[in-house]
């Protein structure tokens, strides 16, 4: 039995099954993306001693393909059905999961690896869509807030998970414990995810389909290898080829009626100021979070395993604080909640940059607390004010835009904080003969760079405003067709 609905008819507790089903498949794919740096000495160690540097493209396939995809799983919602593609995308990750347990060389790793990357990528920016449009109207908040807590959960308790495998089972596991959970996915998804009226998309943009995955994949290679050295020429093809790529894609895109990803939304000034504050917000959370584990296990000398534990308080309060975010968003907007929220960030990445190498784990609680408190309370407020800044028509197109964006951001984080910290120990490394004064005074100026960054994102989110909600009613969402099937 089926009936069409509009979601303005839906409640919270219809969408529960619906919800569950996205919850899963993001969960299983972020966590996948976060467990594999733990494993990868073992995987040298396992396939006869490969380098490093080819094991480590086991995480740098993954994350290319992922960039590859990105921008393609707006027009292929719209095209194909979004429940379609996104069951599809868990499919393939699953396969791909599956394929990676029975790898017996790096090089078949790899290739896996990306075959996850090309499933994975799209289930995010897809399930953010899907979540917003199911939504009851004045909910919105409260709901992307429900699905933003296995984003912050997972990176959290992939190390842990994984450390624990890797040291007393096996990094195969690391992929076979997607298997059952993927098929639950896919059939609670099966049984309760509504078909969401598909959009009109008569022109394939095949340019945009070949320079969209070009230039984010190329950016956010660049930009990665640009951690390790910003003149090698792997930095240089990445950043020319993927730099290249872009202007020919905007210019493609601007052309374009029925264009891949639409670029014309940046005309309105609201949307373009929360992206704004998002690549910043971005930088600082993403930055964090690689930060400080790395400074927990080079400076401290803690095992994967004892870092993941280590970093619970943050996933706890991030969990505890991303309803709570959801919830005051829909009363009072984004901008107190992001401006709260960064200010949290910054205080947070302020106090750990006076931690010295000797400090006892229980300076760390603090400081973690409120990184994590900021994330949960600043991240899907921002993310859902973007997407009410954009016309409803466009909610698919919008989430793998900014998507695609953050994934390049992410990087840049990453390899721009990477960068830093290599300057200032070769900068203390000529001053001090102390490893750990050389550690502490290195990643102290570091995680001060991001204190600043955290305050120009607070000021930036000043500038935000509450967007005009056409469709808090309800009448300009696509109409879904929820399967009743025992629901």
């Amino acid at each position: 039995m089926s009936a069409t609905t509009n979601s303005a008819n839906l409640s919270i507790r219809s969408i529960i099954a619906p919800l569950l089903a996205i919850i899963v498949g993001m969960f299983m794919v972020i966590l996948d993306g976060t467990a594999m740096n733990v494993a990868l000495p073992k995987l040298s160690e396992d396939f006869n001693g490969a380098s490093f540097t080819l094991v480590q493209w086991t995480v740098t396939g993954y994350a290319l393909a992922q960039s590859a995809v990105i921008p393609l799983a707006g027009w292929l919602s719209d095209r194909f059905g979004a429940k379609q593609i996104f069951l599809v995308s868990v499919i393939l990750f699953t396969i791909g999961s599956a394929l990676c347990a029975l790898a017996t060389t790096a090089e078949q790793l790899i290739v896996y690896r990306i075959i996850q990357g090309l499933g994975g990528g799209m289930v995010a920016p897809i399930a953010m869509a899907f979540t917003y449009r199911l939504s009851p109207p004045g909910k919105q908040g409260a709901v992307m807030g429900m699905i933003g807590i296995p984003m912050l959960l997972a990176p959290a308790l992939g190390p842990v998970l994984s450390g624990w495998l890797v040291e007393y089972v096996s990094w195969h596991w690391i992929f076979l414990i997607n298997l059952p959970i993927g098929v639950v996915a896919v059939i609670i998804g099966i049984r309760t995810l509504p078909v969401i009226q598909r959009q009109s998309v008569p022109q394939l943009d095949i340019l945009g389909m070949i320079f969209a995955p070009l230039a984010f994949a190329g950016l956010a290679y660049g930009v990665s290898e640009g951690g390790s050295d910003w003149g090698s020429a792997k930095t240089l093809t990445g950043l020319i080829v993927g730099g290249v790529s872009l202007i020919i894609f905007i210019i493609v895109e601007l052309s374009r009626k029925q264009p891949l990803l639409e670029l014309r939304v940046f005309k309105s000034g609201n949307f373009s100021r929360g992206v704004i504050v998002q690549w910043v917000s971005q930088i600082a959370l993403f930055g964090t979070l690689f930060l400080f584990p790395l400074f927990l296990q080079t400076a401290k000398g803690y095992s994967a395993l004892e870092t993941g534990l280590i970093l619970l308080p943050q996933a706890l309060a991030a969990a505890i604080c991303m309803p709570i975010g959801g919830r005051l968003f829909d009363k009072v907007g984004a901008r107190p909640l992001v401006i709260t929220g960064l200010a949290f960030v910054t205080v947070g990445a302020f106090l750990l940059s006076s931690i010295s190498a000797t400090a006892g784990v229980g300076s760390f609680i603090v400081p973690l607390i409120l990184l994590g408190a900021g994330m949960g309370l600043s991240m899907m407020p921002l993310n859902t004010h973007i997407i009410q800044s954009a016309p409803p028509e466009l909610v698919s197109r919008v989430t793998s835009l900014t998507g695609a964006a953050q994934q390049v951001m992410t990087s840049f984080a990453v390899a721009g904080l990477a960068t830093i910290l290599a300057r200032r120990s070769v900068h203390y490394a000529a001053t001090s003969t102390n490893p750990l004064d050389v550690m502490s005074s290195a990643y102290g100026d570091t995680f001060l760079i991001l204190t600043c960054i955290g305050v120009a994102g607070v000021l930036f989110g000043f500038l935000l405003t509450k967007p005009k909600r056409s469709d808090a009613d309800g009448a300009e969402k696509p109409e879904v067709q929820m399967m009743m099937g025992g629901h």
